[in-house]
């Protein structure tokens, strides 16, 4: 990087001809930075993830300094199921009242810093639909009724998919 760094500069110094990056053979040890993906979708700070077996959509708040995805959980209980350690939980969407009740087996249990304090979650996998993708990712269930959105979409699911611009919103279907 500091290679291209200082060609780009003697550049724009000397009024020469533009210097294009991929034309640059890196130095040994030195990585260049990924082309960004073609491919990724832009999305907005608040899109509609769908959650089977809910039919109609949750609002999710977009949050890339999230490292993994979080919902909505409510009377989260964990059990032994044949010597695996299991996680019963309620979802109820406020929009609609709809609520299911799911049985999950624990994948991990995660540490978040929140103001300070440190809280433990448990982490289960989960299918969701956003935008046209289903993902199988990871969430941590955790009491989210103080918030606004119920669902919390972290860079597990954002990232090598979308490209976030948070003066948005809504823009997948």
């Amino acid at each position: 990087m500091k290679r291209f760094a200082i060609l780009t500069l003697a550049t724009l110094l000397l009024g020469c001809q533009t210097i294009n990056q991929e034309n640059i053979t890196p130095l040994e040890n030195e990585v260049l930075p990924k082309q960004q993906n073609n491919t990724s979708l832009i999305i907005g700070g608040v899109e509609s993830v769908y959650i089977p077996p809910f039919e109609i959509p949750f609002q999710a708040r977009i949050d890339t300094g999230a490292a993994t995805s979080s919902i909505d959980a409510q009377n989260i209980t964990p059990f032994e199921r044949d010597g695996e350690k299991w996680i019963s939980f309620d979802i109820v969407n406020k929009k609609t009242s709809q609520k299911h009740h799911f049985e999950k087996p624990i994948v991990r249990k995660t540490s978040i810093i929140r103001t300070f304090q440190e809280e433990k979650r448990y982490v289960v996998h989960f299918d969701i639909k956003i935008g046209e993708e289903i993902i199988d990712t990871e969430f941590t269930l955790n009491d989210r009724s103080k918030f606004e959105y119920q669902v919390l979409i972290g860079r597990n699911i954002l990232n090598g998919r979308f490209i976030v611009d948070s003066s948005i919103e809504n823009t997948l279907h």
